[in-house]
């Protein structure tokens, strides 16, 4: 199937949800890392994405507004040396302990499952780029069909990813009560332009009612230097 472009696939949902797409840069000089949020409810709407050592954690906007923080504070990107970690929930916390541990990335989600937010169940989607293994992962864990009783669990590797082209992954369908859960594998995407247009690409086809805070990161393959954006809807 050919790649498909990320602008058209976020201005044709008006609520992915969450997503992380990973991939390499069309020069093939770096490998890339974006992660959005979006929000429905005023709990959710009430974040920013502030930096956190290499990595950046969610942020309550006005801390006098929150209702439930145990789903919506965390640390969606941690590094741990040339390994960066990518999720949408707490379990990148248990990616990076059992990493430092020796173990796998499918070890840690093996541990893990989807959100218990009933009845939405929402899926944990996570990725780990590895530029200098010239590789990254992509994984999906989430309920069967809505049913909590039994988990799927769903992991992608890309070895030698090829130039230009990057994998996107999102927490829902679309809009809907409850939330639809994304289905299939990763889409295929393209991977234009450096990190301040892909930045202002993915910010400008979100939906603007339900968009949130936005990360982007470019990863030199020889050096290691990060490159780092992030927008926040609440400033």
């Amino acid at each position: 199937m050919e790649a498909q472009r990320l602008d058209e696939i976020l201005k044709a949902n008006p609520y992915p949800g969450r997503g992380i797409v990973l991939g390499k840069s069309r020069d093939g000089k770096s490998f890339v890392a974006a992660y959005f949020i979006m929000g429905r409810s005023e709990n959710s709407r009430n974040r920013v994405f502030v930096e956190d050592g290499e990595g950046i954690s969610t942020k309550a906007f006005d801390e006098s507004k929150v209702v439930d923080p145990s789903l919506i504070i965390y640390s969606p990107v941690r590094v741990l040396g040339d390994i960066t970690i990518v999720t949408n929930g707490d379990q990148t916390d248990t990616i990076y302990e059992y990493l430092k541990q020796g173990k796998s990335f499918e070890d840690a989600l093996m541990t893990r499952t989807f959100e218990p937010d009933a009845p939405n169940y929402t899926p944990r989607i996570s990725g780990m780029l590895e530029p200098f293994s010239n590789r990254y992962k992509l994984s999906i864990l989430k309920s069967a069909s809505g049913d909590p009783s039994s988990a799927r669990r769903y992991f992608f590797n890309y070895d030698s990813p090829i130039a230009g082209r990057g994998h996107f992954v999102h927490t829902y369908k679309g809009d809907g009560n409850p939330l639809p859960s994304f289905e299939g594998e990763p889409v295929e995407v393209v991977m234009e332009g450096d990190i301040d247009s892909l930045t202002k690409m993915l910010w400008e086809s979100l939906n603007s009612d339900n968009k949130i805070s936005l990360f982007v990161r470019y990863i030199d393959i020889e050096s290691g230097k990060m490159d780092t954006r992030i927008i926040n809807k609440h400033r």
